[in-house]
């Protein structure tokens, strides 16, 4: 057996190690979750736009599935950073001691984007997208009858994406700080990277301008915030390299 067939499989056997110590954890919380299922769901049924509308169950098992979406919902937060750890710990062996634990140190900060993510669009973006569906469907003469399972995957639809796009400062940090990317590369892809974040707010917000305009645009200030914090990253990852140089001349 080959010294590269061997690595292959010691990182094989890390990945599955990794994924049942994720699988554990994720257990404990789904049975931690069954507790904070029902209080969430009920203020959910309450809170903000749902106040003024009837949420109804158009299928028996309706309840059921929501109380199990929501519970793995809050399962998925909570180990998230646990997963992030995860990740971190399986593709950075190959880095220094320092850049280890600097990049270690960006899994809170990952953890709170992905936390402000969900509030602004729960918070911000889902009142207005409410309120024009309702405004539109008055115009329109419709009656809607909304589905407490279809209300609950529109919120799934409008916040999970926005979790996942609020990684983006940490995502480009952390690629800059291991000298992947640069503030420069960032800079002349600019217009590609608003072009795909225009394409990604089409699909998460309502066939209107104003809509559409109201998440794009903080979108684009996001990633000009990547950008200013990619070049910290990248003086860190130069001095870095020029201590590196140092230590091998000195050895």
């Amino acid at each position: 057996m080959t010294e590269k067939n061997l690595t292959i499989i010691e990182h094989i056997d890390e990945l599955r190690s990794r994924l049942m110590v994720i699988a554990g954890f994720f257990i404990a919380a789904i049975v931690g979750s069954f507790f904070l299922a029902k209080p969430l769901i009920n203020f959910l049924q309450v809170d903000g736009e749902a106040e003024n509308i009837t949420l109804n169950a158009f299928n028996v098992i309706d309840p059921v599935m929501i109380y199990l979406k929501v519970i793995i919902f809050i399962a998925i937060i909570l180990i998230s950073p646990l997963l992030m750890y995860q990740l971190w710990a399986f593709i950075t062996p190959g880095l220094h001691e320092r850049e280890r634990q600097v990049t270690l140190s960006y899994i809170p900060f990952a953890f709170l984007l992905s936390i402000g993510g969900i509030a602004f669009a729960y918070m911000v973006l889902l009142p207005y997208v409410m309120r024009f569906m309702m405004n539109l469907s008055m115009d329109l003469g419709i009656v809607q009858t909304i589905g407490i399972n279809e209300y609950f995957n529109f919120l799934f639809q409008l916040t999970i994406p926005f979790a996942i796009v609020f990684q983006l400062p940490i995502v480009l940090l952390f690629l800059t700080r291991l000298g992947i990317l640069n503030p420069t590369k960032l800079v002349q892809i600019r217009k590609y990277a608003y072009f795909a974040l225009f394409v990604i707010a089409a699909f998460i917000t309502p066939p209107d301008l104003f809509s559409h305009l109201f998440v794009t645009v903080p979108l684009f200030l996001l990633y000009e915030v990547s950008i200013i914090i990619s070049r910290f990253g990248y003086r860190k990852y130069l001095k870095a390299e020029q201590q590196r140089q140092i230590d091998e001349l000195n050895e």
